[in-house]
């Protein structure tokens, strides 16, 4: 690890959308003109050196902190291995997407607070910048207090509007058993006690909409980045659209999708969608969505090495260019998030960088996260 670095002899991507022959400086965590009288000289010849990925939401994080039911690992041991796992696959800024609900267990807002205390106090640990999005299930209210706090932290989390409570209920009214059991099993609760709590914080269903209005405005007078989880419909996007939230995350849907990218919005959709050839829950497919110029960010989701490979996927194809499938992973969900300081290789840019390996299946080769470099051999 350095912080003055000179990547040399590489074929790098322009701003402009080209790859170009030269050398990219580094010093002090950013992109510079010439290189430091310090700097190693790192040979990039035969690969490509591209900006490092931003990862709007992902949670494989949740694996690694219970990688089984009933099964807990200490948070400095299970984080350090995610920060490895972003590095490795060419992510130097992760969004982590941290569910707050009225579940008890790994999303309840115990776990909530207890993940973002300790996150706060082993950031300066890490290589790559983790950062939150908080997904905030809203029919949890006795959250909105914790979350007001939360978007006053630096970096400030982005926030996420998921409703999954209201397909819990179809779930249960549908008897379906398997489903419930595992999100109990997950909760760490039998499935009566499940069905108890899910049947309780159903009779919430009447303020919901009250307490959106009321945490999305509470976001908007602070800047927050807000996102609105799997919409179905186009009305649903024009609502979000006018509570503030500019992103659409994961629709369900075309005209969403649509709706959003014609208003100049983004829409995130998922890596693995691409990589797999399709959603695994039958909704909306990624790369048909990105061959009909209905998605302009991918997410990690829930497997961090899917934004690498989903990039070499539409590459492969003919789908996209290289240029156009890495705005999908870098310069875009930047953008999204409000992050003017990375995305693109510029002079005084944030120094994040993927050194990329395209001559057969890629291989990630270096990893530079804010001027400190990983390298995975050459």
């Amino acid at each position: 690890m350095t912080t003055s670095v000179s990547l040399t002899g590489g074929q790098v991507l322009t701003p402009q959308g080209d790859l170009e022959a030269a050398d990219l400086h580094i010093a002090d965590g950013r992109v510079v003109d010439r290189p430091a009288a310090d700097a190693l000289h790192i040979d990039c010849r035969g690969y490509h050196v591209l900006p490092g990925i931003v990862d709007v939401h992902g949670d494989a994080f949740e694996l690694e902190l219970h990688p089984r039911p009933g099964v807990d690992i200490a948070f400095p041991i299970a984080m350090a291995s995610v920060d490895r796992q972003l590095l490795a696959n060419g992510i130097t800024t992760a969004f982590h997407g941290l569910t707050v609900s009225w579940e008890p267990g790994a999303r309840s807002l115990a776990a909530g607070r207890r993940f973002m205390a300790e996150l706060q106090a082993l950031a300066p640990r890490f290589m790559a910048d983790h950062r939150v999005q908080l997904r905030w299930e809203t029919f949890a209210h006795d959250a909105i207090d914790d979350i007001a706090d939360w978007l006053t932290l630096h970096p400030t989390p982005a926030l996420a509007f998921n409703d999954h409570t209201t397909s819990t209920l179809e779930t249960v009214k549908a008897g379906d058993h398997h489903k419930l059991n595992k999100w109990a099993q997950r909760a760490g609760v039998t499935l009566e006690q499940y069905l108890a709590q899910v049947e309780a914080v159903g009779q919430r269903a009447p303020e919901v909409p009250a307490k959106i209005r009321e945490v999305a405005a509470l976001a908007g007078r602070q800047g927050v980045v807000m996102l609105a989880h799997d919409e179905w419909t186009g009305a649903e996007r024009t609502r979000h659209r006018d509570l503030g939230m500019r992103v659409s995350e994961f629709p369900l849907a075309r005209e969403v999708a649509a709706d959003a990218m014609a208003g100049g919005e983004h829409v995130v959709m998922g890596g693995p969608n691409v990589i797999r050839g399709g959603s695994h829950t039958g909704a909306l497919s990624a790369e048909e969505a990105i061959g009909e110029g209905l998605c302009s960010v991918l997410a990690s989701d829930y497997y961090y090495p899917s934004l690498l490979h989903a990039a070499e996927r539409l590459v492969e194809s003919g789908l996209r260019s290289l240029d156009e499938a890495w705005d999908l992973v870098s310069r875009n969900p930047a953008a999204a998030m409000g992050l003017d300081d990375r995305g693109t290789l510029e002079t005084g840019r944030r120094a994040d960088v993927a050194v990329v390996d395209c001559t057969g299946p890629w291989r990630l080769v270096h990893t530079v996260a804010g001027g400190k470099i990983v390298s995975f051999g050459g």
